[in-house]
């Protein structure tokens, strides 16, 4: 059954189901011992959630992942069930309509409190970071890099959590402090991990995968993949055929909304300005085609 998009889904109501969290961009149920995730056309930008929703953009979102966490599969377990609405719990069923093609079960993790970052090019505040210390997230790097340089090597940037407000990047020996020297080394190590394969294969699709934020967490003991993964909310995918370092690049992330509320002069406090038609139009464009470039199907 192909999904239903009657209009933009800001929100869901899934009168009955007891909601465990609320986002900045997915609602969040409690079904038993498992999590519904619902993603959501809202949109943020800055960490602050903006009024117009992005058309279709909750689908791509949770069809990304899906991709994602079956492509991974070799690399991390995750806490991913299924994403087909006829074998969910009996209860979620009367809300086909919200859920079908933008929710997913998974079982329930204890996540960790760190947001795990990748970076594999100089980009957003690592460049300013960089052009003013010579060091993205503290790490030192060589000098002459420039704006969209691909680093020697992916990086591992941890920032804190935050589901509303600013995430914060922190070092590495500021994230043991938090989680443990073991914990951080494995978060560490299996972002890296799976960033690198990632963005290999994303290369084979004519996208670079500038970096990307990962959220890992608990079950039975042991360390899994959760949340979204690798969409264009947590990630800057750029087109392989325009790249070229030294400049600003196009991307088929968000960047396009940020760009637009940069030179609006926005100063990136709520209350958020509205979008006008023809971002909203673009961003969704952006989205749809970052899911066909990568998976090879319309959405």
């Amino acid at each position: 059954m192909a999904p239903i998009q009657d209009s933009i889904i800001l929100e869901t109501s899934l009168n009955g189901i007891e909601r465990f969290s609320r986002g900045k961009v997915r609602d969040v149920y409690r079904v038993g011992d498992q999590l519904l995730i619902v993603a959501t056309d809202r949109l943020s930008a800055f960490d602050v959630v903006l009024p117009d929703g992005i058309p279709d953009k909750g689908r791509v979102l949770t069809q990304m992942s899906i991709f994602w966490f079956e492509y991974l599969r070799s690399v991390t377990a995750t806490h991913f069930l299924t994403a087909d609405v006829a074998a969910y719990p009996a209860a979620l069923r009367p809300f086909r309509a919200q859920l079908e093609g933008r929710s997913m079960l998974v079982k329930r993790a204890d996540m960790a409190p760190i947001e795990c970052v990748a970076r594999g090019y100089l980009a957003g505040s690592g460049w300013k970071e960089y052009k003013a210390s010579g060091t993205v997230c503290g790490i030192p790097l060589p000098k002459g890099l420039q704006e969209s340089s691909k680093l020697p090597e992916p990086i591992f940037t941890p920032s804190t959590k935050a589901q509303t407000g600013h995430d914060e990047n922190i070092s590495f020996e500021q994230m043991v402090e938090v989680v443990g020297i073991e914990t951080a080394r494995q978060l560490r190590d299996l972002t890296l991990a799976i960033y690198t394969k990632a963005a290999s294969y994303a290369e084979t699709r004519g996208i670079i995968i500038a970096d990307t934020k990962f959220e890992f967490g608990y079950i039975d003991g042991k360390l899994v993949l959760g949340d979204e993964v690798l969409t264009p909310d947590s990630s800057r995918f750029w087109p392989l055929e325009t790249y070229r370092a030294g400049q600003a690049q196009n991307s088929y992330d968000k960047q396009y909304v940020r760009d637009y509320l940069e030179e609006i002069r926005w100063n990136k406090q709520p209350p958020a300005p509205s979008l006008p038609p023809e971002v909203v139009e673009k961003t969704s464009e952006k989205y749809r085609e970052a899911y066909r470039l990568l998976t090879g199907k319309a959405l």
